[in-house]
């Protein structure tokens, strides 16, 4: 009987936590669709947002530093809805940005260009996949080259590749390591509800504060969380 009860009540609290998770997701889909509100060609553009895309969190945020900020050099890790929305923002202002995007699935990114037409200010990199052995766990990641690690970026989307059980989508740590106390960024981590993603962001964590560097951080909560980590230019949208 006792057990009864207590498996009763565990279940009906995680009732109580998803159906939390999904008025918090219905919240941020009119926050979302307000913001867009008044741009003819976000509005048209044909999103499959949620499951494996970005939540409607995940879209707000990215509208606010496109619009607010207007970044100049984009990473972008994993093709998919977030690129098409970068694409047609970066098109409808014209701006002299630099938009990369890292996939490893040959037949998604011949999948993605028949059914879309990319911004020429992005660009599709195909990367094969590699596992890594982080801190004595095994975690996928790009095989990157020595150009890409050197680059310096305004804006990191971390939503690429597979999560990893630990120190899952790592890649951007390596992104980091040549990064500068003085230098500014915007790192857009999705999926930060799981236990990989959340190993990922404390060692991000662990590589500014060795630089000395200043950093901001929030976490915006739906059906999926989004963790945003920034330098002290953007620290606005820490606080959306």
């Amino acid at each position: 009987m006792f057990k009864k009860i207590k498996d009763y009540i565990k279940a009906y609290k995680n009732q109580k936590k998803q159906d939390s998770a999904y008025l918090k997701e219905l919240n941020w889909a009119n926050i979302y669709h307000d913001s867009i509100r008044g741009n003819e060609a976000l509005q048209k553009l044909s999103l499959n947002i949620g499951r494996w895309a970005g939540s409607y969190a995940f879209f707000y945020v990215l509208n606010r530093i496109l619009e607010d900020y207007k970044p100049n050099n984009i990473i972008e890790l994993g093709l998919g809805e977030s690129t098409k929305f970068i694409s047609v923002f970066l098109n409808k202002y014209n701006i002299a940005a630099n938009h990369i995007v890292i996939e490893h699935d040959e037949k998604w990114i011949e999948n993605f260009k028949q059914n879309f037409v990319l911004s020429s200010k992005s660009q599709i990199i195909n990367l094969k996949l590699v596992s890594r052995n982080i801190h004595q766990h095994q975690s996928l990641g790009y095989d990157f080259n020595e150009e890409l690690l050197n680059k310096k970026n305004d804006l990191y989307i971390i939503d690429g590749p597979y999560g990893s059980k630990h120190f899952s989508r790592y890649d951007i740590c390596f992104l980091l390591e040549k990064i500068a106390e003085n230098d500014d960024f915007i790192i857009l981590f999705d999926d930060f509800h799981r236990r990989g993603e959340k190993d990922t962001v404390s060692d991000i964590e662990a590589i500014l504060k060795g630089k000395k560097m200043t950093y901001y951080i929030n976490v915006y909560k739906g059906v999926k969380d989004v963790c945003v980590i920034v330098s002290e230019k953007y620290k606005y949208i820490s606080t959306l």
